[in-house]
């Protein structure tokens, strides 16, 4: 029923095979647009869009060293622990 396409990528203009199979995975999805971008410029476009994530650092409730977090800690009492700490935590329960 599906053949292979060739389609022009938005980005860097090269043309890429949309297989037969991807065909049959966006008609089961329901996706109804074909794919803009060929793999490589929509892995890049991912990786691209995550940035460099904010580190915070507070102290560890635990052992007292520094704990580097990807989130603002709270100032409303709760722990927060390093990361050697919090998988201690996870082992003991």
């Amino acid at each position: 029923m599906y053949e292979d396409k060739t389609l022009i990528c938005r980005d860097c203009n090269n043309e890429f095979i949309f297989t037969q199979g991807e065909q049959e995975f966006y008609a089961e999805k329901g996706f109804e647009n074909e794919p803009g971008r060929c793999k490589d410029c929509r892995d890049n476009r991912k990786r691209g869009n995550r940035g460099e994530r904010e580190m915070f650092e507070a102290q560890c409730a635990e052992c007292g060293g520094i704990a580097r977090l990807p989130f603002r800690p709270r100032e409303d009492g709760r722990p927060v622990f390093c990361s050697a700490c919090f998988e201690a935590q996870k082992e003991n329960g």
